[in-house]
């Protein structure tokens, strides 16, 4: 059996790894986009470094862009082969392809008359919204902790990570050359108590471990003490300075997360009496899909759910899917506070939302999660900056910049510790870091290694292992 990693290898997106059987099946594990690298980023996607046309299986870990956005792309180039998730991740990955497709049709079409004045030839979208939707009747769906039989040889088990709904493990059965081989994919690790879903759970023991480490040097704070801190910034952003509070977040999960917080102070009678938006079609639709599976919901949702029947909505609470609505916000002059993909800034409304807003003192931009260094999420924290670009402008920066790290979905490193101590590391032959930058990556092998993990490696894009 052989393992290539091509994306997220020393970074945090495009996550794909690429399994080759010693009989020939190829099994690809997430096929997710590169993304917040500028024009780079285009180029690193259409390169797939496999014929889409060869993979056999694609076993999907959740359904984050970064995970999953090249799937359609695959289906253009001609990948037939089967698409195997959990039901949740399915569902979503129905609204999120379909989204991330209509964001490439406009970025082409911007891109291409910025080509037109060059005199330079238009080219195609990577791929567009009808491959989004052919490419769902691929998909397979799977319980969660159901041993699924891909074929007489490969069989999967889903097992929750806790890290957005449908997140899983990928749990790998493998039979190679009379012998049965178990790797496991962790994909992204969410953290023990998730607001609403399903904290992490432990998976079967594995012979080879792939998993994440994008928070393999840091910790985060307490949940209530992040909370608190929400409570604070909307009082002084909306209150006291009588601003606007902009909320770069993910359309899935956290966006929820921070719905469900904001729900709950309402209902505490502590959330002052603001309008809050939540700008996002996707976020909309995957709100929906939310209330469509409570059996991903945690003890606590389901104590919530016995006396406030929709967790994610209140009076003062907003979803706006028009984008005149959406554009009505540049001149809503009282206080408030919107809720805006996406979470690193780089693309959708809320970079309009920032750039409208982030030259007046009054107002906040509030980050609350992870965002790669070369983002606009990134960059729009540096110390000390006075003015950023946005989409060409440049505009300085006035209003106060925040950031909440704790409504991260990703485990820190004692918490993804905590998860791998399921495992015997003493039958672990070989662990693989993947989804994180290299420094990071580095600090975080020590951490495994202080805990038993041994013949450790952290894989460049392109690189095969023979296991």
């Amino acid at each position: 059996m052989k393992i290539k990693f091509i994306g997220a290898a020393r970074e945090v997106t495009g996550s794909k790894h690429l399994v080759t059987t010693n009989e020939g099946k190829r099994i690809l594990l997430d096929c997710g986009m590169f993304q917040g690298k500028g024009m780079e980023t285009d180029s690193m996607n259409r390169n797939l470094m496999f014929d889409p046309a060869t993979i056999d299986y694609l076993i999907l870990s959740h359904a984050h862009i970064d995970h999953s956005g090249l799937i359609p792309y695959m289906y253009k180039l001609g990948f037939r082969g089967s698409v195997i998730c959990t039901n949740a991740t399915r569902d979503l990955c129905a609204i999120m392809l379909a989204d991330s497709g209509h964001i490439q049709e406009l970025d082409n079409k911007w891109f291409n008359k910025k080509r037109d004045k060059q005199g330079l030839s238009p080219v195609e979208p990577i791929y567009d919204q009808e491959d989004a939707e052919k490419c769902l009747e691929l998909f397979i769906g799977v319980a969660f902790d159901r041993r699924f039989q891909i074929n007489d040889k490969i069989n999967v088990k889903f097992t929750n990570t806790g890290h957005m709904l449908g997140s899983a493990v990928v749990n790998l059965e493998l039979l190679e050359n009379g012998e049965k081989v178990h790797l496991a994919f962790t994909g992204d690790i969410g953290r023990p108590h998730n607001r609403i879903i399903h904290p992490p759970t432990a998976f079967p023991q594995c012979d080879y471990l792939i998993t994440e480490s994008t928070y393999g040097n840091r910790l985060h704070p307490a949940d209530k003490e992040s909370e608190e801190d929400l409570l604070k910034i909307v009082v002084e952003t909306c209150v006291d300075n009588g601003g606007k509070l902009i909320i770069p977040s993910f359309s899935i999960g956290r966006t929820q997360e921070i719905v469900f917080v904001l729900n709950d102070l309402f209902n505490q009678g502590r959330l002052p009496k603001i309008d809050v938006f939540v700008d996002s079609p996707l976020s909309v639709n995957a709100t929906e899909i939310f209330r469509m599976h409570p059996e991903c919901m945690n003890e606590e949702v389901k104590q919530v759910l016995k006396y406030d029947p929709d967790p994610f909505g209140f009076n003062s609470l907003h979803y706006i899917k028009n984008v005149d609505e959406s554009k009505a916000l540049n001149d809503y002059l009282k206080p408030c506070i919107i809720i805006s993909s996406s979470g690193m800034l780089e693309a959708g409304r809320v970079k309009h939302h920032v750039a409208n807003n982030i030259s007046n003192w009054r107002n906040t931009i509030l980050i609350v999660g992870y965002c790669s260094p070369t983002s606009l999420g990134a960059r729009i924290q540096e110390p000390g900056l006075r003015e950023i670009s946005i989409f060409g402008n440049y505009h300085p920066v006035l209003a106060k910049i925040a950031k909440i790290e704790a409504f991260s979905g990703h485990g820190d490193y004692n918490e993804m510790k905590a998860f791998l101590s399921c495992q015997d590391t003493k039958q672990i032959k070989k662990t693989f870091l993947v989804h994180g930058e290299y420094s990071v990556q580095q600090a975080y092998q020590t951490e495994l290694e202080k805990a038993g993990f041994h013949d450790i490696e952290i894989p460049i894009a392109g690189q095969e292992f023979v296991l």
